[in-house]
């Protein structure tokens, strides 16, 4: 049987997929999020979340102002869970992209005259702020949680590593090597930072854990359930 490595918890149906298909699995948090004291700051058409962390940082902290005053405000984000979250507590999703770079050459397409407040974490990447800053997009960010590296040494080889973040990457080098696994990381993004450390990386079709899931099955010709 094979045996894989999640950086991340996974949910009780995540963790069916990986039963289903016979796969052994052992599962640890890499990270852990911590949700910041903020300040709204100004007046802005729209928001950016490009993770769900920003989303539920955003709602944990501002529950009762979003209550009253935020209920439908126009958002863009990153990723299919993070416009869900976003659309279950209020907020309507103008555009939603699979990765960051995606959103910010819309919004400098579609959207160069509107105001931006981008809600993001510590260790956000570079890719929005960047081309928003080259295209002169009127943006200000905001940092609601901050990403803390939680390493944790395995003496035991993996057939397979699940990565879910550029820092859950960078949180398992600090303990371990990955030597003959195959790397799994659920977007571009990810992989980037796994590159620097093997070649051997399969990258999900749609950056949901689901889809990784299932992308780990299909590498190991592991039947699974529809």
């Amino acid at each position: 049987m094979k045996n894989i490595l999640s950086t991340k918890l996974l949910t009780p149906d995540q963790k069916t997929i990986l039963n289903d298909a016979g796969i052994l699995f052992q599962e640890y948090e890499a990270i852990k999020i911590d949700f910041q004291e903020f300040q709204l700051a100004g007046d802005f058409d729209y928001y950016i979340f490009t993770s769900q962390n920003a989303v539920r940082a955003f709602i944990n902290h501002n529950s009762n102002f979003h209550k009253k005053k935020e209920l439908g405000r126009e958002c863009f984000c990153v990723g299919v869970k993070t416009k869900l979250l976003l659309e279950e507590n209020g907020y309507k999703v103008v555009k939603m992209t699979h990765n960051a770079a995606e959103l910010g050459r819309f919004i400098a397409k579609s959207h160069k005259n509107g105001s931006f407040l981008f809600f993001c974490g510590n260790r956000r990447n570079d890719d929005l702020p960047d081309i928003l800053t080259k295209d002169k997009i009127h943006f200000e960010e905001i940092v609601v949680y901050k990403t803390e590296l939680t390493p944790l040494h395995f003496s035991e080889s993996y057939d397979g590593i699940l990565f879910f973040s550029p820092s859950g990457v960078k949180s398992f080098i600090l303990a371990n090597e990955v030597g003959n696994s195959t790397v799994f990381c659920i977007g571009n993004t990810t992989a980037e930072e796994a590159f620097l450390y093997t070649d051997s990386i399969i990258v999900a079709d749609i950056p949901v854990v689901e889809d990784l899931l299932k992308k780990v099955a299909l590498h190991y010709n592991l039947s699974i359930k529809k």
